[in-house]
């Protein structure tokens, strides 16, 4: 079966709902652990989203995606703790992230794009451990291995008011990346994913659109990392590690490569089964090790569905007889 740019996942009317349900959330419960769970998906599913962009729609593989994010998270750790808290300084930290994404994914684009998409992946994985090592050893900027804690603006100290701002980003950003998949530039990226030699005997430029997609997916990632920034405020080397971007793969092949609802699906799955896991250590002991408990449900859910929970819903529906 050929893919398409992007398969449908549930129906927009249960979307929509979902969506509601969430917006209503903070007028039925005041629980900052559930008000915590539900940032921690949605801000590891539009990271994944962005990964996406990359390893889903134009099929280049990166170890090193959390550059964008962690460098991000530092930036705004960084000005909050040594500069200022106002929205002013904010601002800037947010324009200067934004600024050193573009500029990080040119830089590698432009070192590696034009080779086989390997390089690409040592290159990002090279570039992420470089910002790791100058994290742990900058200790008096960024708290080195103990991390980083700061403050934020009074006007997102409030948990409520964070809670809307990483979930009015998240629906912001699944409407740009449907828009920019949309674009011409969106289906030439699936065709270069498809078959990258027809898409250039088309007379398509595909290192210029590679180019395009890893500015944008690093650009997304980066915007990413500012919001968890303001919402956990504090941040260490992990955001930078490879684990990061790892968790990102998982997530994307968990919930559908090349979808959009998949990184969402994903990271709900991911993340509820995470917490469910480690819940049950007092129950026995074994579950200490449920990182290897959710490799095995890993291990099942790609073999029962290879292309990932959107993809198997697609197929189920296409199979379905009409009536």
């Amino acid at each position: 079966m050929r893919r398409r740019a992007y398969l449908p996942g549930p129906a927009p009317a249960a979307l929509i709902l979902l969506a509601g349900i969430l917006m209503a959330l903070p007028l039925f419960t005041s629980s900052r652990s559930t008000f915590t769970m539900v940032n921690m998906i949605t801000t590891s599913a539009v990271f994944a989203l962005s990964y996406n962009l990359l390893v889903g729609y134009t099929g280049i593989l990166s170890l090193g995606h959390a550059l964008f994010f962690g460098s991000s998270a530092y930036i705004v750790g960084i000005m909050m703790r040594h500069v200022g808290t106002s929205l002013w300084i904010l601002f800037m930290a947010v324009l200067i992230s934004m600024v050193f994404a573009v500029l990080a994914g040119l830089f590698v684009g432009y070192l590696t794009l034009r080779l086989k998409t390997i390089y690409y992946a040592m290159v990002t994985l090279a570039v992420a451990e470089l910002l790791v090592i100058l994290a742990e050893k900058s200790r008096s900027l960024t708290g080195g291995l103990d991390g980083l804690n700061y403050r934020v603006p009074e006007f997102f100290q409030n948990a409520v008011v964070v809670y809307y701002l990483v979930l009015i980003y998240a629906i912001v950003a699944l409407f740009l990346v449907r828009r920019f998949l949309d674009s011409p530039t969106g289906k030439v990226l699936v065709s270069i994913r498809e078959n990258e030699q027809r898409a250039s005997s088309l007379g398509f430029d595909v290192f210029r659109y590679k180019l395009i997609s890893s500015v944008a997916a690093g650009l997304l990632a980066s915007l990413t990392g500012v919001v968890f920034a303001i919402d956990n405020r504090f941040v260490m080397t992990s955001a930078l590690a490879v684990d990061r971007t790892l968790e990102a793969l998982f997530i994307t092949i968990i919930g559908g490569v090349g979808t959009l609802p998949g990184p969402f699906i994903g990271a709900a799955v991911y993340h509820l089964a995470a917490d469910w896991l480690s819940s049950l250590a007092k129950v026995h002991a074994i579950f200490e090790r449920w990182p290897i408990l959710f490799g095995g449900l890993y291990i099942v859910i790609t073999l029962t569905m290879p292309g990932g929970i959107v993809s198997a819903y697609y197929r189920l529906r296409l199979r379905r007889p009409r009536g």
